[in-house]
């Protein structure tokens, strides 16, 4: 699925605060709605794949996008009354990510 083995790859490193874009457009959308506009932390560098979001439509997923694991404080996604200190994670594409 045309990963890169280089773990120098994209333009963020675990630690660094990443915010979502909240963005509303129509096509196959890999960023979860609940998630968009939030603050959080990057987990992990997964590497880089073919981007799902231009495969869906049958073209190349060109050029490949780095996919990271952001991790945010419950509480953020889901409001102080979650009263948790669990954290939600979930796989966001750079393409998604502005620094915060």
């Amino acid at each position: 699925m045309g990963r890169a083995v280089n773990s120098e790859v994209g333009k963020f490193k675990p630690g660094d605060r990443v915010t979502v874009k909240f963005e509303d457009r129509p096509g196959h959308i890999r960023t979860p709605w609940y998630i968009r506009g939030k603050t959080g932390w990057i987990e992990r560098v997964h590497g880089d794949f073919l981007n799902p979001e231009s495969l869906a439509f049958g073209r190349d997923g060109l050029p490949q996008r780095t996919l990271y694991l952001v991790a945010f404080n419950q509480s953020d996604v889901w409001g102080k009354s979650s009263g948790s200190k669990d954290k939600v994670l979930v796989d966001i594409y750079e393409h998604w990510l502005s620094p915060a």
